[in-house]
């Protein structure tokens, strides 16, 4: 008499649906200035005074540092008295003019007297002119002399002290200013993943494609969470020939000042939306011997069969699955072990609730 006749293995499945799953990446990145600029003098002369305290928040348009205006106002004045003169200049030469295009109609006067008068008068004019110009230059040039903030941002060391000379278009700033709220994120991606990414988007079709303005949120160097959201701006057009890799800009909100820039962080970006994806539990998920992702399936005719499956990452305790199973499959969760491949099966409920995959991270 030979040993009893096993029955059907018992099983626990779970019925694959679709849902919609959101595609993230995590990247590397670093932080940048939204704004920078270099605060440079646009005259020469002597530092008097320094007028802001390095570190702080300085407003566009405030004063930053004085240069000696005592020449640039003795241009001005000079300026402004050599344009009263040519305005004088003007007057006689008008008069003049008129009083000879009056005589050359009786003869008093040559009409070669007359048009020397005119020319005269028209050379005088735009004397003044000319002069009105040289006051306007020399008003600049008095103004720049009070240097100012070009753009709103935190100020950062200067590299001069009063008594320092400055001269136009030296290569070494006065100091830089940096606009920190908001601030740049360039996050880099490879290649590779960023036409895996693409392939996949535009299988999924025009639903699948990046939303617009793309949350972004953070991860700081020490392993805390940057605690405001912020957004993707632009994809560079550009492979980084060094690096092999893609830029991607995020703008984040930064009204503490947390963000410096040179920051190291980590963002965890929404790329797109799969409207139709398949979730799978990880603990219905093995490996062949040859390292081959595969899972067990109980068919119409409530018997076990293998399915080799790619996968795409995981998402939660579950792998998103691109092919080798469709909506309605009966995947096998619990008593795989003891299932045999054409072998039947018994479903029976399982002895822990199997959770469901989340569907807002990939």
């Amino acid at each position: 008499m030979g040993p009893p006749k096993m029955g059907p293995a018992p099983v626990s499945v779970v019925t694959i649906q679709t849902e919609a799953v959101t595609l993230t990446s995590d990247l590397p990145g670093r932080t940048s200035p939204f704004k920078v600029s270099d605060v440079r003098p646009q005259v020469a002369g002597i530092i008097l005074s320094r007028l802001f305290t390095e570190g702080t928040v300085v407003h566009k348009g405030e004063a930053l540092y004085q240069i000696d205006p005592a020449p640039y106002k003795a241009a001005y004045d000079q300026a402004k008295a050599q344009l009263a003169s040519a305005e004088a200049q003007v007057v006689t030469a008008k008069l003049k003019s008129q009083r000879y295009a009056d005589l050359v109609k009786i003869k008093a006067v040559s009409q070669q007297d007359a048009d020397d008068s005119k020319a005269a008068y028209g050379e005088a004019a735009a004397a003044v002119l000319q002069q009105e110009a040289a006051v306007e230059s020399a008003k600049i040039n008095l103004g720049y002399t009070r240097i100012t903030a070009p753009i709103t941002g935190r100020i950062g060391v200067s590299t001069v002290t009063p008594g320092a000379l400055v001269t136009t278009g030296q290569t070494t700033a006065l100091s830089t200013i940096q606009t920190l709220d908001p601030i740049y994120v360039d996050l880099t991606q490879s290649a590779t993943d960023h036409l895996k990414l693409m392939e996949e988007l535009n299988r999924l079709g025009p639903g699948g494609g990046p939303p617009k303005g793309a949350a972004v949120r953070l991860q700081l160097g020490d392993g805390m969470d940057y605690p405001l959201e912020g957004h993707l701006q632009f994809t560079d057009i550009t492979v980084d020939q060094s690096s092999g890799s893609v830029t991607l800009r995020a703008v984040f909100p930064n009204p503490k000042g947390i963000l410096l820039p040179g920051l190291y962080v980590r963002a965890h970006l929404v790329e797109g939306v799969d409207p139709a994806g398949i979730l799978a539990p990880q603990v219905a998920v093995t490996r062949d011997e040859k390292g081959r992702p595969m899972a067990m399936v109980v068919d119409k005719t409530g018997h076990a069969q293998i399915r080799q499956l790619t996968l795409a990452g995981t998402v939660g305790n579950a792998w998103r699955v691109t092919s080798g199973l469709t909506p309605g499959d009966q995947l096998i969760v619990e008593g795989g072990q003891n299932a045999h491949p054409g072998a039947p099966v018994k479903i029976v409920p399982p002895t822990a609730p199997v959770s469901g995959p989340p569907t807002a991270a990939y």
